[in-house]
């Protein structure tokens, strides 16, 4: 669903689930045996663009480096096609949604993902459902299962989304929950606290994730409900779930990872964005906001990390310096948790506000030669590296090795096996700029390479390094002596060696506006 704040505030791999680490005398839902529990990489695609041949995508997303895909919410929707496109305004959650496909179609793409050693991420909403009329004559009988006016909260409308202490004041209490939507577009908003309700949906769940072969959820309007319900929907799914909670407060945000395995880091997303986008903005919060969710939730490496999706104006229609959207998936890569790359980032689209964000992917003819998705092919193999080679690369939290106003070096892994991520907001225009990192907490007298345009530098008697920035590219280092087995750099330049210079990608440039899906998965 729509965030509640759609501009940046100012202020894996397959394997057995892992330990969470948590907040002394945090209790929430231990992590399940779904493969996706352990942090691999996500592509976020619309079921549009998984029809032709329930494999050109998924072949695209494996070329990219993906191990797993998430895809819209599947179930019935209203039926007018300017709301049910986006999947969050169900009338039935029994039935599939006919334009994306039958349940066949479903299960191939499921089958289709398992084979080539991918994973299925189904999008979920449990806050509401939809309904085609207005909302003072909503027919509950027409809604499956919850087909009971006593289902749901009576009818008020949020009215202030910003003000996240009334927010979850509703929350919180009940009786004065509010809806979702509008008179013309209302989202009856469910009583998530009747035990006939969380039962429905505990059974519902259940059966979606066994008779889909589901790997894992992205779980719709946290916030909206009670965080109770939540540990109880966690559960009965058995599986990974990856919570919306649209909300830049670290203090706010975190204990929702109590009640779900993962959230969507959206407190690292507005400080990220408001750094990059900007060439005048400094590291500060940036910087001070990912180390305050590394101590405050309970596991940073089962968070979704994230620099655009379908709810936020993408990070091309606020800057067309292919640089600084270069640094920003770098970070996102290569931070704490499950890197998320919404489709069409990797062709740069530039939508601004839903719906002009949620551009058709298949008009752009889907290139896999553009810069961008170059670029995240080559960072989806560093991380694929460090992992193999570190069984405890994933669970290591990120560090702030060093920081100025406008670059900042984070390390994550342990010494011997560390990444160093170089990024900064100085852009394409930026002239060649040096900086030393005295302590870096390298071995000493090594060589790191970036992986990036494949230049290696020394590290010195204690464990620094000096590193160049050519026209604010981002850089990545690894140890050099580890790369000899691998892909990266192999022969003589990695495949996603930067062009200084003018971008070959025509900079800003939205493919198409709007987003219709008449396809299905």
């Amino acid at each position: 669903m729509r965030s509640t704040l759609s501009l940046p505030s100012s202020s894996g791999v397959s394997g057995a689930a892992m330990p969470r680490r948590r907040r002394t005398g945090a209790a929430g839902p231990s992590i399940k045996s779904s493969p996706i529990a352990s942090p691999g990489r996500m592509a976020r695609q619309r079921p549009r663009a998984l029809r032709a041949t329930r494999g050109s995508a998924v072949a695209r997303g494996r070329d990219m480096g993906f191990t797993a895909i998430w895809i819209s919410p599947v179930v019935q929707q209203v039926s007018d096609q300017t709301r049910a496109y986006t999947g969050y305004a169900a009338t039935n959650i029994y039935a599939l949604n006919s334009n994306f496909g039958t349940a066949s179609d479903l299960t191939d793409l499921a089958t289709a993902l398992h084979d080539r050693g991918m994973y299925l991420m189904v999008d979920v909403v449990a806050n509401h459902m939809g309904y085609d009329g207005t909302a003072e004559t909503v027919d509950y009988s027409n809604l499956n299962p919850f087909n009971n006016q006593d289902h749901f909260h009576n009818l008020c409308w949020i009215d202030n989304y910003n003000n996240q202490t009334n927010l979850e004041d509703a929350c919180l209490y009940p009786p004065s929950r509010c809806w979702l939507g509008s008179d013309h577009y209302p989202l009856p908003d469910l009583d998530t606290t009747s035990t006939t309700v969380r039962d429905l949906f505990s059974n519902w769940v259940t059966e979606l994730v066994s008779n889909y072969s589901v790997d894992g959820l992205r779980v719709d309007t946290v916030k909206n409900v009670e965080r109770e319900f939540w540990s109880i929907f966690n559960t009965a799914s058995g599986i990974y779930n990856l919570g919306e909670v649209s909300n830049g407060n670290v203090d706010y945000f975190c204990p929702y990872q109590d009640h779900l395995d993962g959230l969507i880091d959206y407190p690292t997303f507005y400080q990220a964005t408001q750094f990059f986008a900007n060439t005048s903005a400094t590291s500060t919060n940036f910087v001070n906001e990912v180390q305050a969710l590394v101590g405050t939730c309970n596991d940073t490496t089962l968070l979704g990390t994230f620099s655009e999706n379908h709810d936020q104006p993408r990070f091309a229609s606020y800057t067309s310096d292919m640089t600084l959207a270069k640094n920003i998936i770098t970070y996102t890569m290569l931070a704490d948790g499950i890197p998320i790359i919404y489709q069409g980032q990797e062709q740069h689209f530039s939508g601004g506000t839903d719906p002009y964000n949620r551009e058709a992917l298949w008009l752009s003819k889907y290139p896999t030669h553009s810069e961008l998705y170059q670029t995240i092919k080559n960072l989806n193999l560093i991380r694929a590296v460090a992992t193999n080679q570190s069984s405890t690369f994933l669970t290591s939290t990120t560090t702030t090795v060093y920081s100025n106003d406008n670059t900042i070096v984070f390390g994550k892994g342990e010494s011997d096996h560390m990444v160093l991520t170089v990024v900064s907001n100085l852009g394409r225009h930026a002239k060649e700029a040096t900086i030393t990192v005295p302590a870096a907490g390298l071995p000493k007298n090594i060589q790191m390479t970036d992986v990036v345009n494949c230049h290696s530098v020394d590290v010195d008697d204690n464990g620094g390094l000096e590193i160049k920035i050519k026209q604010g590219q981002p850089m990545v280092f690894y140890p050099r002596s580890l790369m000899e087995s691998t892909d990266l750099c192999k022969g003589k330049k990695s495949a996603a060696t930067p062009t200084y210079g003018p971008s070959a990608v025509s900079l800003g440039l939205a493919f198409i506006v709007s987003l219709l899906l008449v396809g299905g998965f």
